[in-house]
């Protein structure tokens, strides 16, 4: 329906109608009139489209995120304003604000992050020993407040004594009512923070740790001048805040959507892998900080909504997030779902620099609960929610019981996963079958891989910028070497063809991974169904089953028997256990009698093509067997697919303008891959070209790009890439870095 744009509309994001259920707020007002003005908070524009969200966010010369006169006095990027100090980078424009973040973006880089996860493991373990032997606790109170504090600010160097004195008026700020004693305590608390910041950036000028407030005070400018105390007080203030509370607000959240879901919470017990996927789901459907606000600067308009200088315009994350046009059924919380286009990170030269410490953060404490309080109960009588979820949301009490549990012992030390894209070589590369290769990777060093499990796979990242997963189907226990086996699909979308031209010895490939959504349960026998490519995981499966000495029988069709890849390999592991279907040969498997037949406690393993997996799916609903039935699906998520064809890849140059390094982009590698080698603190998330955490000015040169972030017109112009996908058309790019 059209707006009359000179009608003030009924609209406030912090009515009682908007805190009981935002999701549902947004959604009317998206279907009835998607961009309107509102009379509330002295007057503003709202919006509620993802695409509108995300155009305003990245418009820095047109949406202003500085504080002015307009729409009162305090912090510019709320409605309504707000007392507070001025907090850089996030309060101002560029180039003001590229300063600043240059200044903390080593910090926060993947890379960076990774150095902090054992120290991120050791906070979690801690403070979960604190409550874990009683039983009880309250999960904000006890967890989700104390952990993001102590690791923000031990990795900042502030002092334990100031851990839990920092944690509490941050929090405060967040969850008081406005102009409540507490709200004031919490303001009390914040003179504190400013005062202990000013002391420790003395100390650190003088005596120099290896600490983040060391590294933030050793900064410079591109004059190489100092930032002075003002600007240095200003950015650890918000990297305290942004690093405490929203990270707090996102596992309550969570924790209490797995306390009425508990199906979700046993899947993800189950299959801890999962978590990484589900984390991006999680920050979407729950976003901490559900709006910031703009103030416009030169007269446009918005979905055909004019808008003047000096408006104010409500830009909502939790709106775009739910946008039906973007994410499909947004009110349901999917775990597999790909949601890495959620924007609760922001979007644009803003977007929270903090997102994988969060992410860490997050994962750290979830993995605590899943382990050591599976059980637990959230008492709905008292959860406390924030007084309004018109900026923030979130939990401020979360009570929970649960069956008391015994102190972590110490870390075994093991090799974690590559959560951080990592070359590998491939070392081997032979025909498994009739259009099926086995590729083994390795360190280029020879060192040792993260160790997996039945059932795990890990991600490739092509030179096209496709990205594909790929199950484990070697021997775990060879710490060396990760084999994958690959079907060629010439009808499929890509990816397969591209590794079958490009998987030779030497050849690399970033990785990431092992993650398992699909581990080996034990149970007192399994019946292990196959069905093409599908083996792969099967095989792992069979060979730890095997290694177990559980009773087992394997079931593997395939189009023919020269297309069916490991069936000499599985068959010397399973001997009589395994029957081979070739279709052209047996048919299709018998399901009924399959199934029909099987013990009361023999466990379904079932992975294959779509059509197959839904036959014993049926089956064994049928059957009621349904408990016993674990699937793998070739899925292939939400993300928009590259077209580009890796082949017509070419190498160029690119030129870094403030350094005046040349580097050399070969065809086969991206060029991110090629900046991440020459420049520290890059800035980066997704890699899939739809964050915008790269975007990066073009000086000279025409860039090719393959996100899905720019607009026609921005691709036209040329002034800005996303550096984890885009290339180049010609021979040679300058970009300003």
């Amino acid at each position: 329906m059209s707006a009359d744009f000179d009608i003030d509309i009924d609209f406030d994001h912090h009515s009682d109608e908007a805190n009981a259920d935002p999701v549902a707020y947004y959604a009317r007002f998206r279907e009835a009139c998607p961009v309107g003005r509102s009379a509330a908070h002295g007057g503003f524009h709202y919006t509620t489209r993802y695409a509108d969200v995300a155009r305003i966010a990245r418009d820095d010369e047109t949406f202003s995120s500085a504080r002015s006169d307009h729409g009162g006095q305090g912090v510019g990027i709320v409605i309504p304003k707000g007392p507070g100090l001025e907090q850089y980078p996030i309060e101002l424009d560029p180039p003001s604000s590229t300063a600043y973040r240059k200044l903390i973006n080593p910090l926060l880089t993947p890379e960076a992050v990774e150095h902090l996860v054992p120290m991120i493991e050791r906070h979690a373990a801690r403070v979960v020993d604190d409550f874990v032997e009683l039983g009880s606790c309250d999960l904000v109170r006890d967890l989700t407040n104390p952990l993001p504090a102590a690791v923000t600010l031990d990795w900042l160097g502030f002092p334990e004594e100031d851990w839990a004195r920092l944690a509490g008026p941050i929090h405060d700020i967040f969850a008081a009512p406005a102009g409540s004693e507490r709200a004031a305590r919490g303001a009390a608390g914040l003179a504190y923070m400013d005062r202990r910041i000013r002391e420790l950036i003395a100390e650190r000028r003088s005596e120099p740790r290896s600490d983040g407030v060391s590294t933030l005070v050793a900064g410079r400018r591109d004059d190489g001048g100092e930032f002075g105390e003002d600007e240095l007080v200003s950015v650890i203030g918000l990297l305290i805040a942004g690093g405490v509370d929203t990270t707090t607000s996102l596992t309550g959240s969570t924790l209490v959507h797995l306390a009425r879901h508990p199906e979700q919470r046993q899947k993800l017990i189950e299959s801890p892998g999962l978590l990484d996927t589900a984390t991006e789901e999680f920050l979407r459907a729950f976003a901490p900080s559900q709006s910031m606000a703009r103030t416009v600067t030169r007269d446009t308009e918005v979905g055909g909504c004019p808008m003047h200088a000096g408006d104010r315009v409500l830009i909502p994350w939790v709106a775009a997030n739910h946008d039906p046009a973007v994410f499909p059924d947004p009110e349901q919380v999917r775990l597999d779902r790909d949601a890495g286009r959620h924007l609760s990170f922001g979007i644009g030269s803003h977007r929270c620099v903090g997102a994988h410490l969060a992410r860490a953060m997050f994962r750290a404490m979830m993995t605590q609960v899943l382990t050591r309080l599976p059980d637990y109960r959230v008492i709905e009588e008292g959860l406390v929610p924030y007084p309004t979820r018109g900026n923030q949301s979130g939990w401020d009490a979360v009570p929970a019981v649960f069956t008391p549990g015994a102190r972590a012992t110490a870390a075994t030390g093991s090799i974690r996963a590559l959560t951080t894209p990592t070359p590998l070589r491939v070392t081997e590369v032979r025909a498994a079958a009739d259009g099926v290769v086995a590729v083994d990777l390795g360190l280029p060093d020879g060192g040792e891989l993260p160790g997996w499990r039945p059932g795990a796979h890990v991600e490739l990242r092509l030179p096209s910028g496709r990205l594909r997963q790929y199950s484990l189907c070697g021997d775990p226990a060879d710490a060396t070497t990760w084999r994958i086996g690959v079907l060629h699909e010439p009808q499929g979308r890509g990816g397969s063809v591209e590794l079958h031209e490009l998987a030779r010895p030497g050849a690399i490939f970033s990785v990431r991974g092992p993650r398992n959504h699909f581990p080996l349960l034990r149970a007192p026998s399994y019946l292990f169904i196959a069905g093409g490519i599908g083996v792969t995981p099967i095989l792992a499966m069979v060979r730890e089953a095997a290694g177990r000495g559980t009773p087992f029988t394997v079931v593997y069709g395939g189009r023919t028997r020269s297309t069916m890849a490991f069936a000499d390999e599985l068959a010397a592991i399973a001997g009589d256990a395994l029957t081979l279907l070739p279709q052209d040969e047996a048919g299709l498997p018998d399901l009924p009698r399959l199934l029909g037949g099987l013990a009361p406690d023999t466990a379904v393993y079932a992975c294959g093509p779509a059509p197959m997996l839904a036959a014993v799916e049926q089956e064994c609903a049928r059957l009621d067997l349904t408990d016993r039935l674990h699937l793998e699906r070739f899925a292939d998520g939400d993300a928009p697919e590259t077209t580009f064809d890796a082949a017509e890849n070419r190498a160029f140059e690119v030129q870094l303008a403030r350094t005046g390094v040349t580097l050399t982009v070969p065809a086969d590698r991206r060029l991110i891959e090629v900046l991440r080698d020459a420049v520290s603190g890059l800035s980066y998330d997704c890699e899939k070209g739809y964050c915008g955490a790269c975007e990066t000015r073009v000086l000279a040169g025409t860039p090719e790009h393959r996100d899905s972030v720019l607009s026609d017109e921005e691709r036209l112009a040329g002034r800005t890439m996303m550096i984890c996908v885009g290339r180049c058309q010609g021979d040679r790019l300058v970009i300003d870095l």
